[in-house]
């Protein structure tokens, strides 16, 4: 049985956590980018796997290094970075249209990035505990679950939403600076973590 209690308070807790973290700046940038229900399907996916994994492996996920994790996160925020500011310009008309965005392909790279740059973030761990906390692991699930989505979610709808006021070419100098900023402060953290 479900827990109501258990679980919008979990909701709230996570997400909290997780709203002012990477992943509301991930979907944001892959939500100017992709058509927003591949995106979702990919992060949603990521996220019901991290979730899982801190349900079912408890306060081990605490355990991980942490530098390894760090090390990692920052070597894809600096190469998502240089892709961005690689990439020549497009036409924005091209870029929305959905043969250019293989479903497999968009969600795949959200699956990947959410996968590798959450994986022993704060709110797994944080899910880890609590699932540990109140030994009802279908309640927490659910509530960290939910409130990881919504905030993914917000992110995606709030980068359509800024893409129809300013320009993509700005949008994605910008997106880089902060994969930039994202990715030395990860490797930074690697080091003196």
């Amino acid at each position: 049985m479900i827990s109501l209690t258990v679980t919008a308070l979990v909701f709230g807790v996570v997400f909290l956590a997780e709203l002012p973290d990477k992943t509301a700046l991930a979907g944001l940038v892959l939500g100017t980018r992709y058509r927003a229900s591949y995106v979702f399907a990919g992060v949603a996916a990521a996220f019901a796997l991290h979730v899982a994994l801190a349900v079912a492996a408890g306060s081990v996920l605490t355990l991980l290094p942490q530098q390894l994790v760090h090390a990692l996160t920052g070597v894809l925020f600096l190469g998502g970075a240089a892709v961005l500011l690689m990439k020549k310009d497009e036409d924005e008309e091209e870029i929305r249209r959905p043969e250019n965005q293989s479903f497999l392909k968009v969600a795949g790279a959200g699956f990947m990035l959410i996968l590798v740059a959450e994986f022993g973030d704060l709110t797994q761990i944080m899910t880890a505990n609590l699932a540990a906390r109140y030994d009802d692991p279908l309640s927490v699930g659910l509530g960290a679950v939910l409130a990881l989505w919504a905030v993914a979610g917000l992110g995606i709808v709030g980068g359509k939403a800024l893409m129809k006021r300013v320009p993509l070419a700005l949008i994605t100098k910008i997106a880089a600076l902060l994969m930039l900023a994202l990715g030395v402060w990860s490797l930074w953290e690697a080091v003196t973590g």
